[in-house]
């Protein structure tokens, strides 16, 4: 509160300082001079900010802001004698902009605190000693030692030591994460365990922890669709209301020849019609709807990409990686002519240089068969979603799917197995083939169900053949699912489910690969995985899941939900009470600027509050 400290103190004095002026003016008969003076005192201690601010607005062109509206209202209820409702309507007024302050601060707390997952302190061990250094100056490559209880200052990979790590900074998971040597771990994640040696993979500002902190700190300038409404409603609104004053004030007046009391109405009229209760609590309700999402370990980059969930209706999936672990084993090898390890070490060594998960769980196969990969391998090429071809031992290698085996007239053998089946030519010679199989995420029927809950249909879209896609679908509940797919097909059925979608309905994309960038950035809603899914989809999509867990789509468009429900609820509160105080201004009720200032400020203060609600999920 020690922020606040200031403004408090002003308001809490000028409400005493007023009190005792009201109670003067009825006990002593004082002279006008001296009344305005003894009111002018408490006005100016809270009002003389926003009337600085006013001027400032008028100079920067902003002419209709809420502090002009506030200052013609009160400087008028001076010189219609109405001191006391003057100085009540800025002190309640600036109440409420302090209540703003508070609430826009409790909710950015959830997204700053990330500004505390970033260390700027390494530590290299050398000669047994460590040695401090800045992170920025860590290079690729470098080697980290990170001691229990610090955080780990960027991403790498173990080297040495087993160890409990906290990821709930990044990924919103209150479970420690188990990890030894091999496994990969992010800067910003806290080492509860045992001492770990990394080896960094990602320079000071291509962490995770600051890619995530980029897009935080940018998340809130994409405005969802209320909050542009609103903000083209007060830009013709504020005017409107000006000028309807003005004429309120001038005509009845010159009609009737009762000045003060049509001069009082538009005054009155005025300070209600303000419309800093809206403007004010939507882009709040937003701003508390992201910051719940980012506690929950859900980056959304943007209010428009959070309202968009709350219109959800088609989830179309990649499967590996998302739907699927992505931990390809094989299991199964069926040679045609020659050994099992003879036509394993010819695909391993064709997809030597291959990072795809196909290719890296062939290379850990021949590791633990044992078998021979010396082979000499030159003209490698890779063929997008297709396979390798490349020349081994002087012989023309092709190893990949059924589509690679038709473009070079090869006649291949089906497997009974399900999975994914990599065929082995060699000059043009049909050599067998190697099952690869995939694991369904544990969560993924779960959530699929409740996205069904939800009425959300989903689709899956796939490379693999038909057997083992429809395999996956059936064990998650997928009754949609186009297979077979190169990256380009992906795209074309994608555009053709957006063009048989309802255009008030979103449709999301949700994977984590490259090859899912121009699908996330062609969607309504691209949803990327953060733990595993590449650089590219994660700056592609607009909403990242930190921890991979398909269950955290369910909580973010309950999120999504609830936050849109709130903002409606204050835009429908607001106008609405604003309105009966408008009518109940025209004619002419006694004291009714007291219940306009509660109109225009004490509704303000209420949807704020209301706008907070959105911090928590339920």
């Amino acid at each position: 509160m020690n922020e606040y400290k200031n403004d408090i103190i002003k308001i809490t004095v000028s409400a005493i300082t007023l009190i005792i002026a009201v109670v003067l003016t009825k006990v002593i008969q004082l002279p006008l001079l001296l009344q305005i003076i003894i009111f002018a005192v408490p006005y100016l201690i809270v009002g003389l900010e926003v009337i600085k601010e006013a001027i400032e607005n008028i100079t920067e062109g902003e002419i209709f802001g809420e502090e002009l509206l506030m200052c013609i209202a009160t400087v008028g209820a001076f010189v219609i004698k109405e001191y006391p409702e003057a100085v009540f309507v800025m002190i309640f007024f600036c109440i409420g902009e302090l209540f703003e302050d508070m609430a826009s601060n409790k909710s950015r707390k959830s997204i700053t605190a990330l500004m505390d997952i970033r260390p700027d302190i390494a530590y290299k061990e050398e000669n047994g000693k460590f040695i401090e250094v800045k992170c920025k100056e860590v290079k690729t490559g470098d080697i980290l030692t990170v001691r229990s209880g610090n955080r780990i200052p960027l991403d790498g990979i173990i080297l040495d030591g087993n160890s409990l790590v906290d990821t709930s900074a990044l990924t919103g998971e209150s479970l420690p994460k188990s990890v030894s040597v091999g496994d990969s771990v992010f800067g910003g994640c806290v080492n509860i365990g045992g001492v770990i040696k990394i080896r960094v993979t990602n320079e000071y500002e291509h962490s995770t922890a600051s890619k995530i902190l980029d897009l935080a700190e940018n998340a809130y300038q994409k405005k969802a669709k209320t909050e542009k409404f609103i903000t083209k409603f007060s830009k013709v609104y504020t005017p409107i209301v000006v000028c309807l004053a003005l004429f309120i004030a001038v005509i009845p007046s010159i009609i009737s020849n009762d000045w003060y009391k049509w001069l009082y109405t538009a005054l009155t009229f005025l300070v209600v019609s303000c419309p800093c209760a809206v403007v004010i609590s939507i882009p709040l309700t937003y701003f508390s709807g992201i910051g719940c999402s980012s506690r929950h370990g859900i980056l959304v980059k943007g209010s428009d990409s959070l309202e968009a969930l709350s219109n959800l209706k088609t989830a179309v999936f990649d499967k590996t990686g998302t739907l699927t672990l992505g931990n390809f084993e094989v299991t199964a090898i069926h040679p045609e002519k020659i050994d099992e390890m003879e036509l394993l070490s010819i695909a391993v060594a064709a997809e030597d240089y291959s990072t795809h998960p196909i290719s890296m769980s062939l290379k850990r196969a021949s590791t633990k068969g044992g078998c021979k990969t010396n082979k000499k391998v030159s003209q490698v090429k890779e063929i997008a979603g297709k396979g390798i071809t490349a020349v081994i031992d002087g012989n023309n290698v092709c190893v990949g799917n059924g589509k690679l085996m038709d473009s070079i007239g090869v006649e291949y053998r089906n497997c009974h197995h399900t999975g994914t089946i990599v065929h082995i030519a060699v000059d043009g010679e049909y050599e067998g083939h190697i099952v690869i199989s995939d694991t369904v995420k544990p969560d993924s029927k779960k959530a699929i169900t409740r996205l069904k809950k939800l009425g959300i249909k989903s689709i899956m879209l796939t490379g693999d053949g038909e057997a083992t896609a429809k395999a996956v679908a059936e064990d998650i509940g997928i009754n949609e699912y186009h297979c077979d797919l190169m990256p380009e097909d992906k795209v074309n059925i994608f555009e053709s489910i957006l063009k048989d979608n309802n255009s008030n309905k979103k449709v999301a994309f949700i994977g984590d690969g490259i090859n899912d960038t121009p699908v996330l950035s062609r969607a309504d809603i691209g949803i990327s995985m953060g733990g595993l899914g590449s650089d590219a989809a994660i700056e592609a999509a607009d909403v990242v899941l930190m921890d991979d867990n398909l269950l955290k789509l369910d909580t973010a468009i309950k999120i999504s939900k609830r936050t849109k429900k709130i903002a409606y609820q204050n835009i429908i509160f607001a106008l609405g009470v604003k309105f009966g105080v408008l009518l109940l201004s025209l004619f002419t009720v006694p004291n009714i600027m007291w219940f306009a200032a509660f109109a225009d400020v004490g509704v303000m203060v209420i949807a704020v509050l209301n706008s907070i609600r959105a911090m928590k999920l339920s």
